[in-house]
């Protein structure tokens, strides 16, 4: 349980994020190159990113990302 009502326990978190942060990155693509919403978000994204595929795991993870508990990042 993620002791927060309303949040399942995510099952393939690093599945989910790696999926959520492609297509983010994807959509980025679209913005002029110098737009400083597409240099900061793809900055943290891709950093997240890189995390996600080196930390397996869970709990260390959700220290790296530093934004709670894992199943609060994929809602973010």
């Amino acid at each position: 349980t993620t002791g927060l009502v309303g949040l399942a326990v995510s099952l393939h978190p690093h599945e989910r994020l790696r999926i959520l942060y492609t297509k983010i990155l994807g959509c980025v693509q679209a913005m002029p190159r110098d737009a400083a919403y597409r240099k900061y978000t793809e900055q943290l994204i891709t950093e997240r990113l890189d995390h996600v595929k080196s930390e397996p795991d869970v709990e260390k993870l959700e220290k790296k990302i530093n934004c709670g508990q894992i199943e609060e990042v994929i809602a973010q």
